[in-house]
């Protein structure tokens, strides 16, 4: 029985020492175990223990069978579960259907899980910390881009706390790299795959404290230029946020009332342009697809976020959609035999559930939604993961008894509510007065009046600073509540509404997915992808990070995976 065990056991180790070989093989693991020590929660929480942690969930669901060429996350900012469903409901809906039966496009992937998005100091976070344990294996304090908990505002706190993101670490490992979003791309999600701040407001120059720039932090626009130093860099970013790139004394070129933020005196853009001198940047659609050729493409399309996909055939110059950005991302990077990753961010979805306004919410997740499947079209389930996930939750309610096929940014109507005895009418609550299916349980869509607007049924945007009182709900017989700057009633008066704790959901295809499944700590994503991705988990073990079974599981040394390693 012992000759039996031993031989067993040497025959498993060569198995999976060899999945850390840049060799094909046959098969992988199922699933391995790796020792995690018990530790006091929240105190004995270090990095190394969070990514190991990490690493034995994605382990021990089988990550290392993945043989992924090329990785594609999807993340929807604030993409709740109900946000998921609602859109879900209204795509259905606008396609002329009764909505409940549609599904998004990453609905027919087939390997879901739920992913455990809380921070290090906090039960709701926010989208750095989460951001971060996605990118890098370790979760992390609220306002963290790629660093460990630490101290916020705090630049010497955060100096030797610095974290490989795995945009860096294949950078690093000869893959080509990219970043879509339609946030600003210094903005908390799209940093958290490049930069190292404690604190996620040092978008530019002029955000830093002095105490910080004395101390030797760098904002997150010049950091975007200077991750190259892993490798290339990303050979496309596409998103918005010219503003931070460019100076004071430097015109917006699609806006004559616009200058650039920043102080210093550098223009970012031309160093890249100097940098990347056969790239394109560009700045609307129309030269988004005359630079279809480029080796490398840097595209800042608002000098904020971009637009709203409600909004953006308003945009004076064109706009891609964020579908359009996929496109040409995925065109650019799979020109490059090698493989690729890519993370795509559907960041508005966030912006207005923060706003209250659930009808832009939805068309964001839509958009979204016909993103992924222009990725998915794009690519083959043999040899690219793509992931679709959120960073947090929000505060949308999906509620009442409507009936089936009641518009989702209508009023409910049913029939008697739970016992269904009566005919079809509108739902009435206990005044007496009608009411949405779609509601929040904070923000600025309170009935009461605010410094902007009065009592009443709030439109977007309103953004107060002061409240009074509600003497009641609003009478919204009358009211189109389907119209796309309505707000939906909110029960707590905030200026922005806040996010929501509860899990957010994970969605895969392609090589390594079925190990994504039951209830992950949201860090254990990072893992997945690096376990499933041969090229990712080799560079990590020539590094010796790696476990005998070849399982990453030793929080690596961001500098060490530089082109020349800087001294720790």
């Amino acid at each position: 029985m012992i000759r039996t065990t031993t031989l067993l056991a040497t025959a498993a180790a060569t198995l999976l020492l060899g999945a850390c070989s840049s060799a094909p093989q046959a098969s992988g693991p199922a699933g391995l175990t790796v020792a995690v020590p018990s530790v006091a929660h929240p105190d004995g929480e270090t990095p190394q223990w969070w990514y190991r942690s990490g690493a034995a969930q994605a382990a021990g669901n089988g990550a290392m069978s993945g043989k992924a060429k090329n990785v594609i996350l999807f993340l929807g900012d604030g993409m709740s579960l109900t946000t998921v469903a609602a859109a879900r409901i209204y795509e259905g809906q606008r396609k002329g259907s009764s909505g409940e039966e549609n599904l998004l496009s990453w609905e027919h992937f087939p390997a879901t899980a739920f992913s455990k998005t809380y921070n290090v100091d906090s039960q709701t976070p926010d989208s750095a910390g989460t951001m971060t344990a996605i990118t890098t294996g370790v979760k992390t304090h609220m306002g963290a881009i790629g660093v460990s908990a630490g101290t916020r505002n705090d630049c010497a706190d955060s100096l030797d706390k610095g974290l490989l993101t795995w945009l860096q670490l294949a950078d690093s490992a000869g893959l080509a790299t990219g970043i879509v979003s339609t946030a600003r791309l210094t903005h908390a999600t799209p940093a958290a795959t490049y930069a190292h701040s404690p604190e996620r407001n040092w978008e530019n120059d002029t955000d830093l404290t002095e105490q910080a720039k004395a101390a030797g932090c760098k904002d997150i626009a010049q950091q975007l230029l200077s991750t190259s130093r892993y490798g290339r860099g990303p050979l496309v970013a596409l998103g918005g946020g010219r503003a931070q790139f460019t100076t004071i004394n430097e015109q917006d070129p699609e806006y004559d009332d616009k200058v650039g933020l920043r102080l210093d005196g550098r223009n970012l853009v031309a160093e890249w342009q100097q940098a990347h001198p056969q790239g394109a940047y560009v700045w609307n659609a129309e030269q988004l697809k005359a630079a279809s050729n480029a080796p490398a493409l840097f595209g800042l399309f608002e000098p904020d976020h971009m637009q709203y996909e409600q909004d953006r055939a308003q945009d004076p110059a064109g706009e891609p959609s964020l579908a359009e950005l996929t496109r040409a991302a995925i065109a650019n990077l799979s020109r490059h035999q090698e493989g690729y990753v890519l993370m795509i961010e559907g960041a508005r979805i966030d912006h207005a559930n923060h706003s209250g306004n659930a009808y832009r919410a939805l068309t964001d997740t839509v958009a979204m939604s016909d993103a992924v499947r222009v990725a998915s079209e794009m690519t083959r389930d043999d040899d690219t993961l793509i992931i679709v996930t959120a960073d947090h939750s929000h505060t949308l309610n999906f509620v009442g008894y409507p009936a089936r096929g009641n518009p989702i940014l209508g009023k409910v109507k049913d029939k008697g509510g739970e016992d269904g005895a009566g005919e079809l009418d509108l739902a009435r609550d206990g005044l007496g007065l009608p009411y949405t299916t779609l509601s929040y349980a904070n923000g600025p869509g309170y009935a009461g009046p605010s410094n902007q607007q009065p009592a009443g049924a709030k439109a977007y945007p309103h953004g107060p600073s002061s409240f009074d009182p509600a003497s009641g709900r609003p009478d919204l017989t009358h009211v189109d509540t389907e119209h796309p700057d309505y707000m939906q009633e909110a029960l707590v008066p905030m200026k922005s509404e806040s996010h929501g704790g509860e899990d957010v959901g994970i969605w895969a295809r392609g090589p390594g997915s079925k190990a994504i499944r039951g209830t992950l700590e949201q860090n254990a994503i990072y893992h997945m992808i690096v376990q499933a991705t041969p090229r990712l988990r080799e560079r990590l073990c020539a590094a010796g990070t790696c476990d005998a079974n070849g399982v990453p599981v030793e929080l690596p040394v961001a500098n060490s995976f530089e082109r020349v390693a800087s001294p720790e």
